[in-house]
């Protein structure tokens, strides 16, 4: 399959970045399809870019014949839990109108192989922890409702048009490439860890703890990290699986092991030698106590196990684009 083009749309984005990466390492050409506005174009640095809205199916069509491809990996969304509580309408028209755009350009093309980024977050807060794929949908937050939408489109096209696809409802993405090409770039910052370490260099206001009195141990909530290298790892094995013809999958991808947002914070201590200050702050709509992950399925079905999933590898490959430097190797 080597220089199979794949294309990527959100691809200049934090997560679809690292895929691409990942894509051309493994002998693909990632065709990268973003409308920049929340995307970086320095991040496409291992294939074509073409700027679009994928809710142009028409536009989106057009580039797929153009490259000959015959895969898609669909990350372009808008991600913002507090966002999307806010601006809900935003939120619908971008994710299920860019998702409806994808699969009628993939539909016009006779593309039938789809890796889809779901979300933990369509689970809304859930009976039991942790989290395996049968532990009933319910989100509580727009964001997470177009993710349960967007499956739901995709499984009755594949119903209707045997369209092949492996949707992958990963939890926190953290991190950053460890060659130091990528990393998590937002504006304005949203993510836990960045404003961590934001608050921690200096760079940006104390962190908020969002809620202190959580049902938890220590009163903040509960997140399961997954590093965005493995989260890469874990799109290629998607897509291996449905190049060799395997069956349609949905899969969590996390580690199985919960970080509390007050251990985030120890561990950037830890880690750069830098206390993060925090300030206490009203719970935010939208946000669960905790969402943990059951991994195994991934395991099983694609081999998949995160490597650089540990919190402190997490925060030390993250740290230096913040102008913190780890004080300690930390393996992981």
């Amino acid at each position: 399959m080597s220089g199979d083009p794949i294309i990527v749309t959100g691809g200049a984005g934090f997560i679809g970045s690292h895929a691409c990466k990942h894509l051309a390492a493994a002998g693909f050409l990632p065709v990268t399809v973003d409308n920049l506005s929340t995307g970086h174009a320095d991040a496409v640095k291992w294939g074509p870019l073409e700027k679009l809205d994928v809710r142009d199916a028409d536009a989106l069509a057009a580039v797929i014949r153009k490259h000959g491809a015959r895969s898609v990996m669909h990350f372009a969304a808008f991600a913002v839990v507090a966002d999307s509580v806010h601006a809900p309408d935003l939120y619908y028209d971008n994710n299920v109108g860019g998702l409806a755009g994808v699969l009628a350009a993939m539909k016009a093309t006779g593309v039938d192989r789809l890796v889809f980024s779901s979300s933990c977050a369509s689970y809304g807060v859930p009976d039991t922890v942790p989290i395996d794929e049968e532990t009933p949908q319910n989100p509580i937050n727009p964001y997470g409702r177009t993710k349960f939408f967007g499956e739901h489109m995709i499984r009755d096209q594949a119903a209707a048009y045997g369209l092949r696809h492996v949707m992958l409802r990963y939890f926190n993405a953290a991190g950053a490439d460890p060659e130091g090409e990528l990393s998590e770039r937002h504006d304005p910052e949203t993510r836990l860890i960045p404003l961590a370490l934001m608050a921690a260099s200096g760079q940006g206001a104390p962190l908020k703890l969002f809620g202190t009195d959580y049902d938890t141990p220590d009163g903040t909530c509960i997140r399961d990290y997954i590093h965005v290298t493995d989260l890469a790892e874990a799109h290629l094995r998607a897509l291996n699986h449905l190049l060799g013809g395997g069956d349609d999958l949905i899969l969590n991808l996390g580690t199985g092991q919960g970080t509390s947002i007050r251990q985030v914070c120890d561990a950037i201590a830890r880690v750069t030698g830098r206390d993060v200050p925090l300030v206490e702050a009203p719970r935010r709509a939208g946000d669960p106590p905790t969402l943990v992950a059951d991994p195994s399925l991934a395991r099983k079905r694609l081999g998949f196990a995160p490597r650089l999933s540990e919190i402190d590898r997490i925060v030390r490959d993250a740290a230096p684009h913040f102008g913190l430097m780890p004080k300690t190797h930390v393996d992981g």
